[in-house]
């Protein structure tokens, strides 16, 4: 390969500028508000350069910063009386901890629950009369019940994930989900009573077909549960009343998967709809089954909540558009500090036939007449996807010169649940066939130079990468995979157990029972076959990507004499910390440029 200079890849100052300041702008979620005291709420923001929780009280329109810790917060709610911020507190990103509490007002940090030990999260719901707490070990799960005043204990262990899901408005009623079927993908669901937790119910829907608790309802006395089902090959929606021991199905007209919450009276639903890399909403009366869209522009509704007032409040961007909290009816409702960072690329929609139907694909072209150099920045998940959101990582390739091309690949939401499972048994390499398929008919179409390829993602994206640099040599110029699977063997002895009960239904099996599927979908098995080189970015404390199975992979990088690079950092699985996340997309472009040159 051609030596190119440090003057060759340096990036226009202008250039620099603008990418690193989509990174810096300040983001806000979308507000969690306290159904009791709806002034109160909690939102996350990085605004101090970090991502980090705040409680905001409307009625006087006053902000504070609520968590300050060096690699950031995730989590947090605030409890129905708008009294207590709940927040997790883990170590620098392994998502091992306790849950802690903070009064609204401010003052100090206490643990949530004492006997309550440290523990991956399974799930938290904060009642009025009782707290529900669930947790994740090595050992397996345990769902643990805080009656206020009374003593904490243990109401459901299993050696298999299970998550506490909801509280009924009245406290009467909880409902948890569990594998004991064995496939967590799948989960079913359990109702008990919180007073002497008897069995109210059970629903199961048999192999493949998951069940998901969204919500009770909101009124007290009401012992309606909103639950996602897939029964017809895709997400949508039931009422279960387990006391009375009916049900009934939503079917909504609508061609892409659904997800809901209530409204707080009761009367209708507020429904999210996803297809085709875009997001809707819309209300549906319950009495009179009516559904009327909720007009939002064009984009992806990243969360949505329905106010005591009536009003809808949501997540919103586009590809070109940064985020913004704002209400459906146009007035922004909680705006980030500082300039409105600089505007993204839209993308162009590709529908490609591939092996297993047709693959839908997003591409974005820089300036000036194709064929491209290309970064295919491939999503992780596997159960998510791309769309038409603003993202500053792939607006920093384009304005680095690169088209970019994500694919919604086999194993990805929002196409249906067959597509979503259609990995299973075969998980990498049945998505490289859509990538592979995708990037064919760009280099057919002129938009691809097959010379000039890169392979990139995050997590399973991350995995895709190291697995398709070692089983499609042909096709890729250079790869950067950030906190990826690259010895599966050894992933599965370190990571989180709920990843390995995930892995077991993924694979069909432990890696004692199907050693041979592991070993075939594991990029370590191809790494003699690597042709590109390679940039590997890795977490110290990755729970879900461990180290020991990415320093595997690249001590046989070494050992093989093959280029490869890697960036090292002190957190978890991917970091909260903008600084740093702004230093890895440094890393990633310089490497880029340097190997794939625009």
């Amino acid at each position: 390969m051609e030596r190119v200079t440090a003057e060759q890849t340096a990036l226009p100052a202008d250039v620099t500028e603008r990418w690193q300041a989509r990174f810096r702008a300040p983001r806000i979620s979308l507000p969690d508000w306290a159904e009791d005291a709806p002034h109160r709420s909690v939102y996350a923001s990085d605004a101090s350069g970090v991502v980090e929780q705040y409680a905001w009280d409307r009625s006087t329109d006053t902000h504070r910063q609520v968590t300050d810790r060096p690699n950031g917060t995730l989590a947090a709610t605030v409890s129905p009386d708008g009294e207590t911020i709940w927040w997790f507190a883990d170590t620098d990103g392994d998502e091992f901890g306790v849950w802690m509490t903070q009064p609204f007002a401010g003052g100090p940090d206490e643990v949530a629950v004492p006997e309550v030990g440290p523990a991956y999260p399974g799930g938290l719901e904060i009642g009025r009369t009782v707290v529900l707490v669930g947790r994740s070990t090595d050992d397996g799960s345990e769902l643990w019940i805080a009656p206020r005043g009374g003593t904490p204990q243990v109401f459901y262990t299993s050696p298999e994930p299970a998550s506490v899901d909801a509280l009924s408005r009245d406290d009467a009623l909880l409902v948890y989900s569990h594998s004991e079927h064995g496939d967590p993908r799948y989960p079913a669901l359990r109702v008990l009573r919180t007073a002497d937790l008897s069995l109210v119910a059970d629903k199961w829907d048999g192999e493949g077909r998951g069940l998901h608790a969204l919500e009770f309802s909101p009124v007290a006395g009401d012992a309606r549960l909103l639950v996602g089902h897939e029964r017809r090959g895709r997400e949508e929606l039931l009422i279960w009343d387990a006391e009375a021991g009916t049900e009934t199905e939503l079917r909504l007209d609508l061609p892409g998967d659904v997800t809901a919450g209530w409204y707080p009276d009761g009367s209708a639903l507020l429904v999210g709809h996803d297809h085709a890399a875009r997001s809707e909403l819309y209300r549906y009366d319950l009495a009179t089954g009516a559904l009327e869209q909720v007009e939002t522009p064009a984009g992806v509704v990243r969360g949505a909540t329905a106010r005591p007032d009536g009003t809808v409040e949501l997540a919103w961007s586009s590809s070109e558009r940064p985020p913004v909290i704002r209400r459906a009816d146009g007035p922004v409702v909680l705006a980030a500090p500082g300039a409105e960072p600089p505007a993204g690329y839209p993308v162009e929609d590709r529908w490609v036939p591939g092996p297993g139907g047709d693959v839908h694909a997003l591409l974005v072209r820089p300036a000036g007449e194709g064929p491209h150099p290309t970064a295919f920045l491939v999503h992780g998940g596997p159960e998510s996807l791309d769309d038409d959101s603003y993202r500053a990582r792939r607006a920093a390739y384009v304005d680095a010169g690169y088209a970019v091309v994500h694919v919604n690949y086999r194993g990805s939401t929002g196409y249906g649940s067959e597509w979503r499972d259609a990995l299973t048994g075969r998980p990498g390499l049945t998505e490289l066939e859509d990538v592979g398929a995708v990037y064919d008919a760009l280099v057919a179409e002129g938009v691809v130079d097959p010379a000039r390829a890169i392979l990139s993602g995050g997590s399973w994206g991350g995995f895709l990468t190291l697995l398709g640099l070692g089983t499609q040599p042909e096709r890729w110029a250079a790869g950067i995979a950030e906190v990826p699977v690259a010895d599966y063997l050894a992933a599965y002895e370190d990571e989180m157990e709920g990843l390995r009960a995930y892995d077991r239904a993924l694979f069909g099996g432990s890696p004692e029972e199907v050693r041979d599927v592991y070993v075939r979908s594991s990029p370590i098995t191809y790494v003699d076959a690597v042709a590109a080189p390679v940039l590997v970015v890795a977490g110290a404390n990755d729970p879900r990507c461990p180290i020991r199975q990415i320093d595997n992979y690249l001590g046989e990088l070494g050992r093989l004499g093959k280029p490869h690079e890697v960036y090292r950092f002190d957190a978890g699985h991917g970091s909260l910390v903008v600084e740093e996340t702004i230093r890895q997309v440094e890393v990633a472009l310089s490497f880029a440029l340097r190997h794939v040159a625009p």
